[in-house]
């Protein structure tokens, strides 16, 4: 049982003054001049001080740019001001054009909380007020950057509990959480593509910077020294070393990604009707999501966190902005057990087991396989005809090397293509739709049959020489279409009365019948 206690109506709350953002935010803009600074320093470094007129300007281009964010930064400090009335929140700012914004306090969605690596070393935060609406339009918000910890905190609660009264309802104590961070879920961490990834795209962009500066990285020192101390191993020994060393960086980039993204997680019911996942160790957010918003749940299983036993499990819910930040707010979990997401999954959605596990899912027709099987095979013709087309051209070793690699990848690619047919599936538990596809990432979702508002049916060519279509549930939460691909005509159509009756009958012209 819940403890309740009434909250003051918002009639009788008193009318609050006019906030200002907090006066220390003046030294995290200032602080803002320090990468420039610093730069300017490890440019000096990796050159051996040899710094010619382009890296001057590249460094002072940079400089000038700081210096404008940290005034800009400086206005809004000075300009903006903010106060929460008995039926609204307002926020005034600008100085050369003018900004006043206003949401009432009953459409409020969600205020989440984010402090970065500065905020946090001068006790600082971020509250944006969501109201579920698109961040591009003219009602997507209200956002209080630079305000202190202790102010965010009670201007979230009020807000909430202001919100709560205004729909007369009261507000009690927490259930408590559901979940929170277990570090033995750390071995999952390595478990991505993400990590290896990032060392591509953070090599990338220091070539690219360098190459502004009319550096080559091939001329640098490091550069140099490695060379003259590696050049005379074999090239394949060099290939290989280079790829261990990335699969290292990957892997350590990985866990330090899930240490700062994850640390300190809890995911917790408040009574005020809403979720809250609070996590980061650098970089703290708090993310609130509306319980009554909530229409169901995501299970996403990546191929390597497959094989592990794990699982990341995402809200599919309402109200969560664009598709940008609907991928990141609705993250309830990082990468944990499968039975861990699953137990989670069922306590978010208030029932006893997850409908994503007890779901009895239906296999889809053979034509699906073969469907798989074609790509799977397309793909490993048009990989072999590449090096064939060269190999004609420029040497047969080319030829030699097309047609062996073919064939260690054929096998693969077929067990691929029979593991994606066998991630396939549909089915009804209960109020929820489930539907299950993808074999590099499996997603499975269970959708509240009374959350889908439309049926979009899809037919390519192919689809119909095999007599399949793919059927898509739309709903104003989540990705917004959450399809069951590749399945026969009849029974994705009566998939489609069954789990919203009458919804797509109205629509489909029925043959008549010929004796």
């Amino acid at each position: 049982m819940r403890s309740q206690t009434a909250v003051r109506s918002p009639a009788h709350a008193r009318q609050d003054q006019w906030g200002r953002l907090n006066s220390r935010l003046i030294l995290v803009n200032l602080s803002v001049l320090a990468a420039p600074l610093a730069m300017f320093g490890a440019t000096f470094l990796v050159t051996d001080g040899e710094i010619n007129l382009q890296v001057l300007i590249t460094l002072g281009s940079f400089l000038i740019t700081c210096l404008v964010i940290c005034g800009i930064s400086l206005m809004r400090l000075f300009t903006t001001r903010y106060r929460i009335t008995d039926e609204r929140v307002e926020v005034h700012a600008g100085l050369l054009f003018r900004s006043h914004r206003s949401t009432p306090i009953d459409r409020i969605r969600s205020v989440d909380l984010t402090a970065n690596p500065l905020h946090r070393v001068f006790g600082l935060t971020s509250l944006k007020i969501g109201t579920g609406e698109q961040s591009s339009s003219a009602d997507g918000g209200l956002s209080l950057d630079g305000i202190s910890k202790a102010d965010a905190d009670e201007l979230r609660r009020r807000l909430i509990e202001w919100r709560q009264a205004g729909r007369g309802l009261t507000v009690g104590q927490d259930d408590g959480p559901i979940a929170e961070l277990d570090w033995a879920w750390l071995r999952y961490a390595p478990l991505t593509i993400w990590g290896v990834g990032g060392v591509f795209l953070a090599v990338g962009s220091a070539y690219r910077t360098l190459h502004e500066m009319k550096i080559d990285p091939l001329e640098l020192g490091i550069v140099k020294d490695l060379e003259d101390r590696f050049g005379s191993v074999p090239l394949w020994f060099g290939i290989l070393l280079t790829l261990l060393i990335i699969v290292v960086i990957g892997v350590v980039g990985s866990t330090v990604t899930f240490i700062e993204g994850w640390g300190g997680y809890c995911l917790e019911r408040e009574d005020a009707g809403m979720f809250r996942v609070r996590r980061g160790l650098l970089v703290t957010r708090s993310v609130t999501i509306e319980e009554r918003r909530l229409r169901g749940v995501e299970v996403s299983e990546p191929l390597l966190l497959r094989w592990a036993g794990g699982a990341r499990l995402k809200a599919v819910a309402s109200g969560l902005g664009d598709s940008e930040e609907n991928s990141s707010r609705s993250r309830l979990t990082p990468p944990v057990p499968l039975a861990i997401a699953r137990r989670i999954a069922a306590d978010v959605l208030t029932e006893k087991q997850s409908p994503t596990a007890l779901a009895e899912l239906a296999p889809h027709p053979r034509a699906a396989l073969w469907r798989r099987i074609n790509r799977a095979l397309a793909s490993v013709a048009l990989f072999a005809a590449v090096f064939v087309g060269f190999g004609l051209w420029l040497t047969p070793v080319l030829v030699y090397t097309g047609v062996i690699a073919s064939l260690v990848l054929l096998p693969i690619v077929v067990a691929q293509a029979y593991d994606a047919y066998r991630s396939l599936g549909h089915g009804i538990h209960g109020r929820y739709l489930v539907t299950r596809a993808g074999t590099f990432a499996r997603r499975t979702v269970a959708l509240q049959r009374e959350g889908i508002i439309g049926w979009s049916i899809s037919r390519s060519v192919f689809q119909r020489r095999a007599g399949l279509l793919t059927l898509g549930a739309t709903t104003g939460a989540g990705n917004g279409v959450y399809r069951v691909r590749d399945v026969s005509v009849s029974e994705g159509l009566a998939f489609a009365e069954e789990a919203v009756p009458h919804l797509l009958t109205q629509f489909i012209e029925r043959s008549p019948r010929h004796n």
